[in-house]
């Protein structure tokens, strides 16, 4: 085929298989609604902050949350600066293969897939049980966890299938209903000038009070509420002005996430008093229900039919995040297949732009996941929620940590962008202070899974494991086209 050709028949593309997502599709309040769902504010802040509280730093959490927004906010300006230079669906494999080369970022792309199949599974277990004791409280059913996670499949295929406006839309109604009501909370207790024990301002943000106890697991915990919002660059192709949007939708995203999580867990440890909130955090995780801890002070404002929405609110909130994974792994198959590292057919889009046939292989791949656990009847929280919360973290940090590390490198080397700060400094210390925050997760990850040392060990290696065959299988790709070419 001659370049004329090949150059006349991409002129008119088959919409169906043209491999183009659909550009222009999402402005700054799109992204940012499509990245606020994958971090699913309500359940982070039900499930992160009660043991942030009883077994971090106590009084102290808060300030965790805005230690780790400093060093996202680091992180964010070289990926920013990378973002307007780098636009494509498989943006962590891409930055990374820019700077660090292909090899590294075909194997980051594999841990990139891993990551957020393993939460979006996670998601699938919290919320099949939420859901199954939702119907059993209200409607006296006894429907199993995975019958609800598996209809759920369905509905979220279908959504992804529909294109990335119509989940767009349907993500910001649950967004602003979960963050709504904990938002509200918040400005009461905080005009109201706390709980018994006034603001406590100090015993909240105060260094001394924040290194107190076990700082590093409020850290962790912190950490982890805060992934997800990497997403913008992933939306990049289909957004209006990329160079623009991705970048205002970032610090957007995480200014607004540091400043949500940080205000609204000094207000929780405001309403039960600095003194005691440790102790009641306690207590709710000893008694099986850390989002008493949550739940409660909230129901004091609002009164007791908060009681009956809350749970519906964790719901919807598990579900935005599981539809926000699910587009997104599907534009890294998309991304990889586009550039022939997978089977051409997952580049195909349907009508509505969507990569359908990705989403729906990310789907089977999520089916692949959770049936072993209701298989062998294992308890859907403790098991798979905490397994593939634990291995999810540790996968995207360090694919923060790979791509500081290639802007640094793709800055020096292309000298497209000689400002300092953007392309050296900040990457720099962010890498550094994501390098802590994975050291604190292998440090506590016994914890963060809730399981056995055992099984954190070969939890924790599936992730340099999946890094080195991706690595690998990159390498063997290569060295045949080099032996057919």
């Amino acid at each position: 085929m001659d370049s004329q050709t090949a150059a006349g028949r991409r002129a008119v593309p088959d919409t169906s298989t043209s491999g183009r997502l659909k550009p222009n599709s999402l402005g700054v309040p799109g992204i940012l609604f499509l990245v606020l769902s994958a971090q699913a504010p309500l359940t982070g802040v039900a499930g992160a902050v009660p043991i942030a509280v009883a077994i971090g730093n106590g009084a102290g959490a808060p300030a965790a949350y805005v230690a780790a927004g400093v060093v996202v906010l680091l992180f964010s300006v070289g990926f920013v600066a990378m973002s307007r230079h780098v636009v494509d669906a498989g943006a962590f494999y891409m930055y990374i293969g820019r700077g660090l080369g292909k090899m590294l970022g075909t194997g980051s792309a594999g841990v990139a897939l891993f990551a957020y199949c393993a939460i979006q599974a996670a998601m699938y277990g919290l919320y099949g049980a939420t859901v199954s004791a939702l119907l059993a409280h209200h409607a006296g059913l006894d429907v199993p966890w995975w019958v609800c996670a598996a209809a759920t499949m369905a509905a979220v295929q279908a959504l992804g299938a529909l294109g990335i406006e119509m989940g767009a839309r349907v993500l910001t109604v649950l967004v602003l209903a979960e963050v709504g009501i904990l938002g509200v909370f918040t400005l009461v207790t905080l005009f109201a000038g706390g709980g018994p024990e006034g603001l406590g301002l100090a015993k909240s943000f105060s260094v001394g009070e924040a290194l107190q106890g076990a700082p590093g697991v409020a850290l962790m915990f912190a950490v982890a509420s805060m992934v997800g919002f990497e997403a913008t660059a992933i939306y990049g192709e289909e957004a209006r002005e990329p160079r623009r949007t991705v970048p205002r939708a970032t610090y957007l995203a995480v200014t607004l996430v540091t400043g949500f999580f940080a205000l609204t867990s000094w207000m929780l440890v405001s309403s039960y008093g600095a003194s005691k909130a440790p102790a009641a955090a306690a207590r709710a995780l000893q008694g099986g229900d850390s989002t008493s801890f949550v739940f409660a002070p909230i129901a004091d404002v609002f009164g007791a039919w908060v009681d009956d929405v809350l749970p519906v609110l964790l719901a919807t909130s598990l579900f935005a995040g599981i539809l926000a994974f699910h587009n997104a792994a599907g534009r890294y198959l998309f991304s990889l297949s586009r550039d022939g590292l997978l089977p051409r057919r997952l580049s195909a889009i349907n009508r509505r732009h969507s990569p359908g046939v990705a989403g729906g292989v990310q789907t089977a791949v999520a089916v692949l996941l959770v049936v072993p656990f209701a298989l062998a009847g294992e308890d859907p929280v403790l098991t798979l929620f905490s397994w593939g919360s634990g291995v999810a973290v540790v996968g995207i940090l360090l694919m923060y940590l790979l791509t500081s590390l290639s802007v640094i490198a793709f800055f020096h080397r292309e000298r497209v962008d000689t400002r300092p700060w953007n392309t050296l400094v900040s990457p720099a210390l962010g890498a550094l202070g994501i390098t802590g925050a994975i050291w604190l997760v292998i440090e506590n990850f016994t914890t963060l899974i809730g399981g056995e040392r055992s099984t954190a060990l070969w939890l924790g290696l599936t992730v340099p494991a999946v890094l080195a065959l991706g690595a690998i299988a990159s390498r063997l790709t290569h060295d045949r086209r080099a032996a057919v070419g």
